[in-house]
């Protein structure tokens, strides 16, 4: 309902606007000289250029034509308005203006024919879809050569060993004093999980350090 509403006086505003900006131009072209059905030509070649133009700039919002005869429809509708408003005397219209307003419908047909008729930025034609890929069709058994036997599997490479860590001297003399008095308070040999734990090291190093020791 609300929207309805808002359309109705959007266009009663744009009726009002257009008859007094209608109004405004045919006052001007007659006190410019132009009696007759002439004075209420002129409002209309200015709304058809400023409505071309428009068109054209919703097509193209960066066509440097179409944004000049905009603006020079829009100056001609607002000049009109200004100078009927009581600054300019109607009864004695300077001679720049009346040659203005003569020369306006020749202005008028050449920016309407430009913006008809110039091309606009032609739009890249959209991509071909790739062609599917031609589909072979396995030919018979009977048709076939002679079978190729698959190739023999390959043997795996053997693991390379894993790197034996790097014992500093002084650690496994710091070992050989530990397991000395291991074999001296039990009686055997210190095995790798009591040197581990004794010295603190990873299980490998532990492992690497028991080997040196033997």
């Amino acid at each position: 309902m609300f929207r309805s509403i808002r359309i109705d006086a959007v266009l009663i505003q744009a009726v009002i606007a257009g008859a007094l900006s209608f109004a405004h131009l045919h006052d001007l072209a007659e006190a410019a000289g132009q009696s007759g059905w002439k004075a209420w030509a002129y409002p209309v070649s200015v709304d058809l250029l400023l409505v071309a133009a428009w068109r054209r700039l919703r097509g193209a919002r960066r066509d440097r034509s179409a944004w000049t005869w905009f603006v020079i429809a829009l100056v001609a509708s607002l000049g009109a308005n200004v100078a009927t408003a009581g600054l300019l005397d109607l009864a004695n219209v300077p001679a720049w203006l009346r040659i203005l307003v003569a020369g306006w419908p020749a202005l008028a047909f050449l920016g309407g024919t430009l913006l008809v008729h110039q091309p606009t930025d032609p739009t890249p034609p959209p991509a071909a879809a790739a062609d599917p890929a031609p589909v072979v069709d396995r030919p018979d058994v009977a048709d076939e050569g002679p079978e190729i036997a698959p190739a023999e599997p390959v043997p795996a490479l053997p693991e390379a060993p894993a790197s034996v860590p790097v014992v500093p001297p002084a650690l496994v003399d710091h070992a050989r004093k530990v397991a000395t008095e291991h074999r001296t308070r039990t009686g055997t040999d210190i095995d790798t999980a009591t040197l581990r734990a004794r010295l603190g090291v990873p299980e490998d190093l532990a492992g690497a350090i028991v080997a040196q020791l033997a």
